[in-house]
């Protein structure tokens, strides 16, 4: 019965939802986040939207290293644009750099096929118009089949399950969040590859609060500001 009651409110939410767009981050400015391993502060990824009448360009930077003993053992770096036109996909590109090895992917819509074509360091190739690049602030992506990565371009194929509301705390400010599970729906992909992370959502605002996943260490983000 619980399942079945979890299943009718995810209905309900996506149903009411399905043609926001983007109309719930009109005001938003700026989004910031920080990241943990291990529950230790290693850095952070900030957003800034930019808009130009109808245009609406979100830059990203991801900028975070782990450290032992004052030794930096793992280095990252990434910046990327993701572009809107009348609340629309048009495009997105990226540079990620992961201890000196370079990556990237360039996605652009493809308005005569209807499809997302995709250059990456992954992948190459055509796919549904429906899928959604992988930068988690948009709510919407708890509607896609499949993701694709905002790193390399590879299309992971996923399946969400939405437990519920939850009261969340972040930096002394209460919450109402909605909590979402994202998996990958290819069971037979290696454990490295698979998607496995917990999401939630400002339940009035749709602003993404935090993330937690576990991948050599459990790792979190949490939104440190907002305007």
């Amino acid at each position: 019965m619980k399942k079945i009651l979890v299943s009718i409110i995810l209905y309900f939410f996506l149903s009411v939802n399905s043609f926001s767009h983007l109309e719930h981050y009109s005001e938003v400015k700026y989004l910031e986040y920080d990241l943990f391993r291990n529950n230790d502060l290693i850095g952070s990824h900030k957003y800034k939207f930019v808009r130009n009448n109808e245009k609406l360009t979100v830059k990203s930077v991801v900028n975070f290293k782990i450290t032992k003993l004052g030794i930096d053992l793992y280095k990252y770096f990434a910046e990327s644009n993701e572009n809107y036109e009348k609340n629309v996909f048009s495009s997105f590109d990226s540079k990620t750099i992961q201890n000196k090895k370079e990556k990237y992917v360039k996605i652009n819509l493809n308005k005569d096929k209807n499809k997302l074509l995709i250059d990456g360091s992954s992948y190459k190739g055509e796919t549904d118009i429906n899928y959604m690049v992988g930068t988690w602030w948009n709510h919407e992506i708890v509607k896609a089949k499949a993701q694709i990565s905002a790193i390399s371009g590879r299309i992971i194929e996923q399946k969400v399950e939405f437990l519920g509301k939850k009261q969340i705390e972040l930096n002394g400010k209460n919450y109402e969040a909605l909590h979402f599970k994202f998996l990958s729906s290819d069971e037979s992909l290696p454990e490295n590859k698979k998607l496995n992370t917990d999401i939630w959502y400002d339940a009035k605002t749709l602003i993404w609060l935090k993330a937690r996943f576990v991948k050599q260490g459990n790792w979190e983000y949490r939104l440190k500001k907002h305007n």
